[in-house]
């Protein structure tokens, strides 16, 4: 090979003269060189001929660089979509329409589904609001009066209400009254009972503020005996929980007109839906878009993979025909090693190393081209994307899953090289002497 010498050391050969000489090469005593001395070969070898080894490596950059462009762009474009579909529970929500009669063994039965993650009953729809106040100058009008319990998936790990006098805010609720966990919230509700408008109020402790992310509207969480009192209060009833005590007492509460229910997941939505459906039940879920997310994360991942298998057909193609066209090339110096001490595993070892190297070296600078890439694309479409969102991302674990598999296709495309170079004879050095 091109800057490697002969040394007297490594080559012993017994006779050489220009008559009809026999050379033998079995009895070669010369120690097989070690990995660090193939190595440093390898390298020293790709410096001195970088013209060649630039052009291999500019050829794997255009590959890789792209590749990991594509993927980063589905991987944040996907994931976004998914991630935003998991994170709002309404998603997950099963609204029943309008109103019905539901008992207890209903929602027993219902919450002992696999596909449920949470349910509990609600009253009519007219009697799920309320206005909260403060003062005359801080309130939230028609609030939405929601019962809520441990394991709601809308309270996101926040304590479900203790006791009847205490509940949860929405943050737009908490705003426009200004008040904050700890403060207290005047409930009031009324009614007009033999035509007498008349008002309860009851005081309760605001014991958390549920973020925008979670419930966008004006609403209060509140234990289901706190809803249920507010219905007898409107339908003419004692309301001991609003201090009410004129009146006929409520009777017995057996049966709901609908109630709250979450799917375990995505995938459980259609299920419950198609459940219902059976049923004669009329609800409202989030299937057809969670089936349009579906369809396009099968999409994309058709796109990339057909994109993938391409590119990596032609790198593959283009590698095979660059080492085998180099060791041709470099077929006498090739032969040079073997008659200074290589063996054919250490040939090998040299030609594998030389790929590693090539690749690697690759794979940082597509990596770099990756990074400035996914810059240009959060600095343009940044400004269109919600806080915290991002067009092009990778993790650490796929860029060295990435990294990888370039380390893999280049092992396999070396390993095709010194099949070739392993047939090349020592004796192949000694012809143009």
């Amino acid at each position: 090979m091109t800057g490697l010498w002969w040394t007297n050391s490594a080559l012993r050969i017994t006779t050489l003269t220009r008559k009809k000489t026999v050379v033998s090469l079995k009895n070669n005593s010369a120690a097989a060189p070690g990995f660090s001395l193939t190595a440093v070969l390898a390298w020293r070898d790709l410096l001195y001929d970088r013209k060649v080894a630039l052009c291999i490596i500019f050829s794997l950059t255009s590959v890789i660089a792209p590749l990991l462009l594509l993927f980063g762009l589905k991987n944040g474009i996907i994931t976004q979509l998914h991630d935003r579909l998991i994170n709002d529970p309404q998603n997950l929500e099963v609204r029943m329409i309008g109103n019905g009669s539901y008992p207890h063994a209903w929602f027993e039965s219902l919450a002992r589904h696999p596909e449920v993650q949470f349910v509990i009953p609600l009253t009519r729809s007219l009697n799920t609001q309320a206005d909260l106040m403060t003062d005359s100058r801080h309130f939230a009008a028609n609030a939405e009066i929601i019962p809520t319990a441990e394991g709601d998936p809308l309270l996101d790990g926040i304590p479900a209400p203790a006791d009847n006098r205490s509940l949860v805010l929405s943050a737009s609720a908490a705003d426009k009254m200004q008040v904050r966990t700890g403060d207290t919230v005047r409930m009031v509700i009324s009614r007009k009972l033999s035509g007498v408008n008349e008002r309860a109020r009851q005081t309760f402790t605001v014991t958390a503020v549920l973020s925008d992310s979670r419930f966008s509207r004006p609403a209060a969480f509140v234990p289901l005996p706190v809803l249920v009192a507010a219905e007898d209060y409107r339908d003419g009833f004692q309301a001991p929980l609003f201090d009410v005590t004129t009146g006929t007492a409520p009777p017995p509460r057996t049966q709901f007109a609908k109630g709250r229910i979450y799917a375990r997941s995505l995938d459980d939505i259609s299920p419950l839906n198609d459940w219902f459906n059976q049923q004669h039940i009329d609800v409202v879920t989030q299937k057809s878009q969670i089936d349009s997310v579906k369809a396009i994360s099968y999409v994309l991942n058709v796109i990339f993979s057909v994109i993938m298998w391409v590119s990596l057909s032609g790198c593959i193609a283009s590698l095979i025909g660059a080492f085998l066209a180099n060791i041709d090339r470099k077929r006498k110096d090739m032969a040079v090693l073997r008659l200074l001490g290589f063996r054919r595993k250490a040939v090998t070892l040299y030609i594998i190393i030389q790929a590693l190297l090539l690749t690697g070296i690759a794979f940082v600078i597509g990596l770099s081209l990756y990074l400035a890439g996914s810059s240009v694309f959060t600095t343009l479409l940044g400004s269109h994307l919600p806080d915290n969102a991002f067009v092009c991302r990778l993790d650490l674990s796929d860029i060295l899953i990435a990294l990888s598999a370039a380390l893999l296709v280049a092992l396999s495309v070396a390993w095709i090289g010194a099949l070739r170079a392993a047939n090349i004879q020592p004796a192949e050095s000694l012809r143009e002497i």
